[in-house]
């Protein structure tokens, strides 16, 4: 099965990509490897949640904009090489706006990593770090990059 069918039986679409907002490239191709730039949760141009974990967004709420990062992410990849070129996703890095005494960037990140496993199964699987930041880009409280390898 395809990433693209995949996707439609999971009943995701993906979503329009976000244009960047300073200098830089939503997504890089290198060899057979794609990098994307940070994603936070925007949806129809607006954040989904603002704000720093364990203050003004819950958990919950973190976890969820983190899938969104990594729908966003997924969506620059596509528009650079096209989805069903994803052979696996190699790397993400997850960064959490956090109040100082926030600790669970780790569970704040599974929204994006679990979203990934649940779109390449096997091949979703990867490497990954989890940062805690003072603050990041728009109030955004996370924001999430991805490498994949791609044929």
């Amino acid at each position: 099965m395809s990433t693209s069918e995949r996707l439609a039986e999971l009943g995701i679409a993906l979503p329009p990509p976000i244009p960047p907002v300073a200098a830089y490239v939503p997504a890089l191709r290198s060899g057979s490897l794609v990098f994307t730039s940070g994603q936070v949760p925007l949806r129809g141009g607006e954040l989904v949640a603002a704000g720093k974990v364990g203050a003004e967004v819950s958990t919950e709420d973190a976890y969820e904009c983190a899938r969104v990062c990594a729908l966003n992410a997924l969506s620059a990849i596509d528009a650079l090489v096209g989805i069903d070129a994803v052979v696996r996703v190699v790397k993400v890095l997850g960064f959490v706006a956090s109040a100082s005494t926030f600790t669970d960037q780790p569970q704040v990140i599974n929204g994006a990593s679990e979203l990934l496993v649940e779109v390449f199964g096997e091949n979703g699987r990867h490497a990954r770090s989890a940062v805690g930041m003072a603050a990041l880009p728009l109030d955004s409280p996370v924001e999430v990059e991805i490498v994949v390898e791609v044929s």
